[in-house]
């Protein structure tokens, strides 16, 4: 066990997820749709959609991390981008697997201001110095995590990567 890494499981992640459903279900927040922040948020948004009942899955691809403690120094959206038609007057859950610097989930949140009818942010973990305190945290930890999809190298590199 590396006490340097936060390390998330598999079976862990299907407790987070059901827990942060719980706790959205307890607020009483009742979520149109559920925004996930492409890759880690992937599993996360689809974890919460099938939870609290939510078949409206979208996906935004933003891309912030190049590798361990790497990063740009802003997220960027990436295409497709989102129709912000399929957005408007919605109650939004935007969901990612961790909110570190804040900023990528305050991109993504300031994207739907305006549009939505009300914007929550639920995630696995919340780090201290991130800029958005998010609704909906499973834990706080201001460690490196290692998450389960993440872990292992891919099975096969592409080419002009």
């Amino acid at each position: 066990m590396d006490h340097d890494r936060e390390v998330l499981t598999y079976e862990a992640f299907g407790t987070a997820a059901r827990q942060l459903a719980e706790q959205v279900a307890d607020d009483g927040f009742e979520p149109d749709l559920v925004l996930s922040i492409a890759r880690g948020g992937l599993f996360l948004g689809g974890a919460l959609g099938y939870a609290l009942d939510v078949k409206n899955i979208f996906v935004m691809n933003v891309e912030f991390y190049t590798g361990v403690d790497q990063r740009l120094d802003l997220p960027v959206m990436l295409p497709p981008t989102l129709d912000i038609v399929d957005l408007t007057g919605s109650r939004v859950l935007v969901a990612d697997d961790v909110a570190d610097t804040g900023k990528t989930l305050e991109l993504v949140r300031n994207f739907c201001a305006g549009y939505v009818a009300d914007v929550r942010t639920a995630v696995i973990y919340e780090k201290p110095q991130s800029l958005v305190r998010c609704d909906y945290v499973w834990r706080r930890t201001d460690l490196w995590i290692d998450f389960p999809w993440s872990a292992e190298p891919p099975v096969h590199r592409r080419s002009g990567r």
